[in-house]
């Protein structure tokens, strides 16, 4: 009862992805079936913190990743917190249960110097696609956007006037991206090259043939067929470029607040990541550049 109650409860008040509430249930289903295997007697509101760390001990030995596990003992606390507004518990099992630490890999980038290169216009054939792929590749560098938010992009959410960007991200929460004169240029010569390319009305800012908007899997071809050129990373990815927007700011002295605001960060703490990657940077340069290093 309750289980399904806080489903809901994520679907219309929180606004989460079909998806995501998936993933909610399965974690909540897993977890009841490894607590029922303890104890018949069980249910959701007489479970203790040694039954949850039992329960992840359990994962953890059947394989499970420090990831996997840490994000379905977030769906448990979640769970507890929103039966505890309800009065349903009056005691969180799962607030003082820690998951495992695991180090976070530094977010991949490619160097200003790389992407100077990649975005040369001699690089991009002379026609709509051409035009349509560098001027994605000039938005996710210069944005920051995901590639969703991209590929949902309107007309009417580019204010050349005020050179803002509307994004519409993660939960339908919306955000205004200032952009510059260099970007400015870019964007009016593929609506442009779009307008003679395609005269129907289109339902988005970058479309394929026939006016179409373009899947996630075409983005990511685009751009791991473009940074195949300059970079020789393994992974090259339209979120590579979010990364390398990031680090790209913070290189340049941007304030971290102000960074999370325009990458759409929930939390400072995901943006902070960002931070290890420019310290990287400097002890390169450090290294390279010091006779005593």
């Amino acid at each position: 009862m309750w289980k399904d109650s806080f489903l809901k409860y994520l679907l219309f008040e929180r606004n989460y992805s079909g998806k995501t509430i998936i993933s909610y249930r399965t974690d909540l289903d897993e977890f009841e079936a490894y607590f029922k295997g303890v104890d018949e007697e069980l249910d959701f509101t007489r479970v203790d913190a040694d039954i949850i760390r039992g329960w992840m001990l359990s994962l953890m030995e059947e394989g499970c990743a420090e990831t996997t596990v840490n994000r379905k003992l977030s769906s448990l606390r979640s769970f507890y917190r929103y039966l505890l507004r309800q009065k349903v518990v009056t005691v969180d099992p799962a607030a003082k249960v820690t998951g495992p630490k695991k180090k976070k890999p530094l977010p991949v980038f490619v160097r200003d110097e790389d992407m100077d290169s990649l975005l040369k216009e001699e690089g991009f054939a002379q026609t709509f696609e051409g035009v349509r792929d560098r001027t994605m590749l000039e938005v996710f560098y210069s944005t920051g956007m995901r590639r969703a938010e991209l590929i949902a992009l309107k007309d009417a959410d580019v204010d050349f006037s005020s050179l803002m960007i509307k994004v519409t991200g993660k939960r339908n929460k919306q955000r205004l991206i200032p952009f510059g004169e260099q970007l400015r240029e870019v964007l009016e010569a593929y609506l442009a090259e779009r307008n003679r390319f395609y005269a129907g009305e289109c339902g988005t800012f970058f479309i394929r043939k026939g006016g179409k908007p373009l899947s996630p899997s075409s983005v990511n071809y685009i751009v791991r067929r473009y940074l195949s050129k300059v970079v020789t990373l393994k992974k090259k990815s339209p979120h590579v470029l979010r990364h390398t927007f990031a680090t790209s700011m913070l290189n340049h002295h941007a304030e971290l607040e102000a960074v999370k605001e325009l990458l759409g960060h929930e939390s400072l703490t995901t943006t902070e990541v960002y931070t290890h990657t420019t310290f990287e940077e400097l002890k390169q340069v450090y290294e390279q550049a010091h006779p005593r290093a």
